[in-house]
């Protein structure tokens, strides 16, 4: 009988454990591990990116398709190769933002968990906020380092189209960047992804604190209650918020992605890559490669919160 109350009792969870606490958190493995298993993650939804960034470079061909006839325009063009154009220079290059962006994450939404919690407000709404400021707070950390890589990784996907320069390697890509524009180069579009992606990350992390939260209560979960929610529970309802969130910052974001996208391969200026979009599709013209970008952001919320709960 002991044996059995043990072992309930060690798979179950109360619902506070469900929270991904950063004083809880084994560091070395999360790091270490989460290295490995996020790799993993990105090579999964590397191909969206991919197709996304095709699509949305103003001068393409692919422009106007379809994400799944462009994906196959890829691969009878290049291969699988094609696919994962730029994934070795991502997926290298991400580790040690990764470590930066996940740590700055977690250490400020404790703090803001702490400092919240006297406050008379909604617990679902102080767990959203406190997830959105972090999660705000984490992008801007980390977009000083994720930029150039990002610019990098634009060059790097974009090349086989006409007019696109041709580079042997990221530190080519780089060389030449530097040569022509100046560092300044390696940092095109920071100040608009800055203030546009610290407010979607913001909407992605808040949604999926609420959104969780609210999943939990719907199904009868409450923190005193005695029912507890088993791991398999957990990862599911983890999984579908975190595509929750995915889906709702895709339709927020996309419109400033595709100019930071087209403007970063090739463009003289923001406004101008903007005027060019409207001129030549209209107010879709920014909505170009939205199902992808959808796919890619709901896959890596689903699949960034698993793995998060493995580690």
């Amino acid at each position: 009988m002991a044996l059995e109350t043990e072992s309930v009792t060690r798979d179950k969870l109360s619902l506070a454990d469900t929270e991904i606490d950063w004083a809880r958190l084994d560091k070395t493995r999360f790091h270490v591990i989460g290295a490995v298993l996020f790799t993993v993650q990105q090579a999964l939804i590397h191909p969206t990116a991919v197709v996304k960034t095709r699509m949305q470079v103003a001068d393409s061909r692919l422009a106007h398709m379809p994400g799944m006839v462009v994906f196959k325009d890829i691969l009878r063009n290049d291969g699988i190769p094609g696919v994962f154009r730029g994934f070795g220079t991502s997926a290298i290059g991400s580790l040690p933002g990764r470590v930066l962006a996940l740590t700055s994450l977690e250490m400020s939404k404790d703090m803001m968990l702490k400092y919240t919690q006297g406050l008379n407000m909604p617990e679902t709404t102080r767990i959203g906020v406190a997830n959105g400021v972090a999660g705000m707070f984490s992008s801007l950390i980390s977009s000083l380092y994720f930029v150039p890589l990002e610019v990098i990784c634009q060059r790097l996907i974009v090349q086989g189209l006409p007019g696109a320069t041709f580079y042997t390697d990221p530190f080519d890509v780089a060389r030449k960047v530097i040569k022509a524009e100046g560092f300044r180069g390696l940092y095109r579009g920071f100040g608009l992804t800055a203030l546009t992606n610290s407010p979607a990350a913001a909407l992605w992390w808040g949604a999926y604190g609420a959104a969780q939260r609210i999943i939990w209560r719907s199904l009868g979960y409450r923190d005193d209650s005695e029912k507890k929610p088993s791991h398999m529970e957990m990862m599911a309802v983890q999984a579908t918020a975190g595509m929750v969130a995915g889906a709702c910052s895709s339709v927020v974001t996309t419109p400033i992605d595709t100019v930071i996208d087209d403007y970063g391969v090739a463009r003289p200026s923001i406004l101008k890559t903007t005027k060019i979009l409207l001129k030549e599709d209209g107010w879709w013209g920014f909505y170009r490669g939205f199902s992808p970008r959808f796919l890619n952001m709901s896959l890596y919320g689903t699949t960034m919160i698993v793995t998060y709960e493995l580690i």
